[in-house]
């Protein structure tokens, strides 16, 4: 326990291992119910506050966000911020991503790049806290170290996250303190979602193991008919069968049970009231969760989510363990509960099958792609560079400015009327020079040029650090490999009349070159050799063609930190997106995907790459 004041945050952890903070609003929502106690029910339903969280609920006593129609748990926690950083001030910086919608960053970084804002920095390179992005304050741009790819960055005001102060539990306790003993805890929503969840709750308490039974259900239903849920069955014991019928003395199943309840019981208060205690005979008719297995876990499961299911909640196709009919994501949401309170490992749903290779394919099946000679390409060593000192190199691109304007240079932020702000090494021209880009018109210190052309691949071609025009034929620094292109006779999923590119590229590990982050110093090859497909269409052919070019050019791969495993010194993608799955899409890499060849061509335009380059590969 520690004294403090502070902004909470509620995070979820995402596959990559990254906190991802929760809005703001849904972080209010969360910290509501938070402070409300063991009164609320333990459960949060994310959809009360953001209806593109329906599908989720927070369960306060495991820590773990919970997808009812999947079945999937990923860890929450609630964190702590200083109130003057940008979460005490309802700062939220975030980046374009490829769909053109706005992603938040995570919480250290905003907080990061926030701080270098109030200082009126004229940028933020993120590398000290393990991200290869500069982030330029004067174009509002987040600027890739390693491939120089730029996208838009934004700085908007949000709520404030809720502030706590005195004494501040740890991160992952629950329930918190209440507050002030004056502030009486929030009423108990009466939805259908939260009164099945905060019954459960109540239940896994108790120690219930069978359906809960309100006061006014238990009035109407005779003692011989209360529902036990026995033990793991032992000799003689009798089953429970498909429908949650417990074969015996005992004649009204789980849901007869419920059914009465919610029938003669209205959704509010009551129906969510923990059971009574035991009657004058003693018997409880409860056993503790840990005593069941995940057959029984998943029979109460099934009863208790009728409830739900009875008041109208919309089902969903989801597959069960034992089939794929379709089940109500109450029963899915539901089970999860139960079986994480009981320590037994969650298992909802069997999800579709990832599919990343084709069926078999034997040799003969395997052929070359009309229209493109070869069937492989391997790199080898850097290319030559095509230009001598940076200065005659950039003296083809650029036209001498003997009256500057009296704005900034975008790249060392001073004025283009007073000598050049660049610090490093001294190039050989004077920095009070100024000069125009051919093509885009863009204006900086020649001075500021060269030493960006000098801090680059220095392969005689020069991209406007404003507008990503490229002048020359750039070239990157993928590592030595080989990229194999062949026609295999399966379809993928959305293109059934035509047949399928398959491209392999292997790159082994090695030693990082003059070009490279490290020289000198080992890089991995991890997962390689990898497979990728293209639909063998006519716009599908192009796109290999294409990629054949920025394979030659090197622009396919790069040596860098992965943002899944967060290795450095790793060969990782470089801003050219692939499909790396064959028969499925669940990781996003794989088909259908209608956007996907367009999408493909745009990125490789971005690296300088189009139906001419093909052309000049050939002269």
């Amino acid at each position: 326990m520690l004294l403090a004041s502070a902004v909470v945050v509620w995070e979820w952890l995402n596959e990559h291992g990254r906190w991802r903070p929760y809005s703001p609003a849904v972080s209010h929502h969360i910290e509501a119910v938070v402070r409300a106690g063991p009164r609320a029910g333990g459960s949060v339903v994310l959809g009360q506050v953001d209806s593109r969280l329906a599908p989720y609920i927070i369960d306060l006593q495991s820590m773990n966000q919970f997808r009812q129609d999947t079945g999937t748990l990923r860890p929450v926690r609630r964190n702590y911020y200083d109130p003057t950083s940008a979460p005490g001030k309802g700062v939220v910086w975030e980046w374009e991503n490829d769909n053109g919608s706005w992603t938040p960053y995570d919480m250290e970084v905003g907080i990061t790049i926030q701080h270098a804002y109030e200082k009126q920095h004229p940028w933020i390179d993120l590398t000290s806290i393990g991200f290869s992005y500069v982030i330029d304050f004067s174009t509002m741009g987040q600027i890739n170290r390693q491939t120089q790819r730029q996208r838009r960055v934004r700085r908007r005001l949000d709520l404030i996250y809720p502030m706590v102060t005195g004494t501040l539990p740890k991160p992952q306790s629950w329930p918190a303190s209440p507050g002030p003993a004056a502030a009486p805890p929030a009423a108990p929503c009466s939805c259908p979602q939260c009164v099945l969840v905060m019954s459960v709750k109540a239940a896994v308490a108790n120690g219930s193991a069978g359906p809960l039974q309100p006061p006014a259900a238990r009035k109407h239903m005779p003692e011989s008919g209360a529902v036990k849920v026995p033990p793991p069955p032992g000799p003689g014991a009798k089953p429970l069968d498909s429908t949650g019928t417990i074969r015996g003395p005992v004649k009204m199943v789980p849901s007869q049970a419920i059914r009465r309840q919610a029938s003669s019981t209205p959704a509010g208060a009551n129906a969510v009231s923990p059971a009574s205690p035991p009657g004058a005979n003693g018997k409880t008719g409860r056993v503790a969760l840990a005593t069941l297995n995940r057959t029984n876990l998943q029979r109460l499961a099934i009863a208790q989510s009728r409830v739900l299911i009875a008041s109208g909640v919309p089902t969903v196709p989801v597959k069960n363990l034992s089939g794929s009919s379709p089940v109500n994501p109450a029963l899915a949401g539901i089970t999860g509960i139960l079986m994480s309170a009981a320590g037994l490992p969650v298992c909802l749903t069997r999800p579709p099958k990832l599919a990343l290779h084709p069926p078999p394919v034997s040799k003969s099946e395997i052929k070359s792609i009309p229209g493109v000679s070869n069937t492989s390409r391997k790199t080898t060593k850097k290319q030559a560079k095509k230009g001598k000192t940076p200065e005659e190199v950039l003296k083809k691109y650029l036209q001498k400015v003997r009256h500057p304007p009296d704005e900034d240079c975008t790249i060392c932020m001073e004025r283009l009327t007073a000598p050049s702000g660049y610090k490093g090494p001294q190039p050989t021209v004077k920095p009070e020079l100024v000069g125009k880009l051919s093509r885009c018109g863009h204006i900086y210190h020649i001075y500021c040029l060269v030493a960006m052309y000098n801090n680059g691949n220095k392969d005689g071609s020069l991209q406007c650090p404003t507008c990503k025009t490229i002048y020359g034929v750039k070239t990157g620094t993928q590592p030595p490999g080989k990229m194999e292109y062949h026609l295999i006779p399966h379809s993928l999923p959305g293109h059934p009349d035509c047949k399928t590119i398959r491209i392999i590229y292997s790159i082994p590990p090695g030693i990082q070159g003059p070009e490279h982050p490290n020289p000198g110093k080992s890089f991995s090859a991890r997962g390689f050799p990898r497979h990728c497909y293209l639909p063998d269409s006519e716009k599908g052919r192009k796109v290999l063609k294409l990629l054949l070019v920025a394979w030659d050019r090197r622009l396919i791969f790069a040596i860098g930190t992965s943002s899944t495993t967060g290795e450095s010194d790793t060969v990782i993608w470089n801003e050219v997106h692939h499909k790396t799955e064959f028969g499925s899409n669940l990781t996003g890499h794989g088909y259908p995907d209608a956007n996907y060849l367009d999408n493909v061509l745009a990125e490789l335009a971005a690296q300088g790459i189009s139906e001419d380059s093909t052309a000049q590969e050939a002269d």
